[in-house]
């Protein structure tokens, strides 16, 4: 893992795949319908256990059913499998010609989310990498679901992001979330009602205006918090977001410490990296998602201009004192320290697969 990838070995782009757990009636099914509704014009690929509850009255218009698969207009798939099946529809959804751009599975009935982790990480398809672990827990029952669930504190404590559903139900809302916070291990931690959560959060949505000709999910569906007036359409309403720029470089050791240290209410970071002499061939693209964290190389092409750009996403983080750290980290230094990116390359998963992973660490991959 040491060497950067050439720019003639340069890696087809890969599909995140992200894995929706969480406990019967915490609302996995209503957070996936949620985010099929609201793509932000992303094509998803959805594995889940049944699509009985995968709201596809679109259909008609949009696709056609066959036994274990729902195409629709905008490029949603929702098949039906068991864990051993798992690589066979990866294979299918992160064909070039589907154009999947993320691909989220419902673990619930599948298998644990550590073995379901585990076998994502295993993965030999190139195009195919781990984006994150997200637990969906019912804020209004959480207590009764621990003492039904005790293993809830171990799943919390491999996710990368949690999400309190039902919150507006709770009793004590505040409780709730505290004592869940207490059992992550640096998780994100967002509250819901309904499974409404940013898209953003998991991955990146796609201009609609790529789209054009093609029927889309999102138009088709009008939901209540938008009949009623609610922010369900301005999903970034109750959300702060900082954007980066810097035509200096990175210094990659001081970028680390910024992202050991970032805080809790920073859910979600994306962008690209230039870390100048440190690696003059490669752009760093980074995808954080709460504790989850990952840097992918891509070369450079020849015209393009050399930034770093990032987008910061979070709920009562103060966005001038992340700009003031991230300012901190530029360097104009002309030449680099050799050991300067091993904290990066941690992070950086080996191309030929890691599937000896520890997902409890899928974090911090050994150097």
């Amino acid at each position: 893992m040491g060497q950067s990838p050439s720019p003639q070995q340069s890696p087809s782009p890969q599909i995140p795949v992200v894995v929706l757990a969480g406990f019967l009636g915490s609302g996995k099914t209503t957070l996936l319908n949620h985010l099929l509704h609201r793509s932000g014009g992303s094509r998803i690929g959805a594995i889940v256990n049944d699509f009985g509850a995968i709201e596809i009255d679109a259909m008609a218009v949009a696709g056609a059913l066959g036994d274990s698969t729902v195409s629709l207009g905008n490029g949603c798939l929702c098949c039906a499998v068991d864990a051993s099946e798992l690589d066979q529809y990866l294979d299918r959804l992160v064909q070039p010609s589907l154009g999947i751009d993320v691909v989220v599975i419902e673990a619930s009935g599948l298998a644990e989310p550590q073995e379901l982790v585990r076998m994502l990480l295993a993965s030999e398809n190139p195009r195919v990498v781990y984006g994150g672990l997200v637990e969906v827990v019912d804020g209004a029952e959480f207590d009764d679901t621990r003492a039904r669930h005790p293993e809830i504190d171990r799943h919390l404590a491999l996710a990368d992001l949690v999400v309190v559903n039902k919150l507006d139900r709770a009793a004590d809302g505040e409780r709730v979330l505290g004592l869940v916070r207490s059992l992550t291990d640096r998780a994100a931690v967002v509250p819901a009602t309904y499974g409404r959560i940013d898209p953003e959060f998991l991955f990146d949505c796609r201009p609609s205006e790529e789209r054009i000709g093609q029927l889309s999910f999102d138009g088709l569906h009008f939901h209540e918090d938008d009949e009623a007036g609610g922010h369900g359409g301005h999903l970034h309403t109750g959300y702060d977001s900082l954007a980066f720029t810097s035509e200096l470089p990175l210094e990659p050791r001081r970028l680390m410490e910024f992202l050991d240290s970032r805080p809790e209410g920073l859910y979600r970071i994306k962008g690209y990296v230039d870390f100048g002499p440190y690696d003059p061939r490669n752009r760093y693209a980074v995808h954080a998602v709460g504790r989850f964290l990952r840097f992918y190389p891509e070369p450079w092409v020849p015209a393009d201009t050399r930034l770093t750009q990032l987008v910061l996403i979070g709920a009562g983080i103060d966005t001038d004192a992340l700009a003031k750290q991230l300012d901190a980290c530029k360097n104009d230094a002309p030449h680099a320290d050799e050991h300067g990116m091993w904290g990066v390359l941690r992070y950086v998963r080996d191309p030929e697969g890691d599937p000896e992973d520890d997902p409890e660490a899928a974090d911090e991959p050994p150097a």
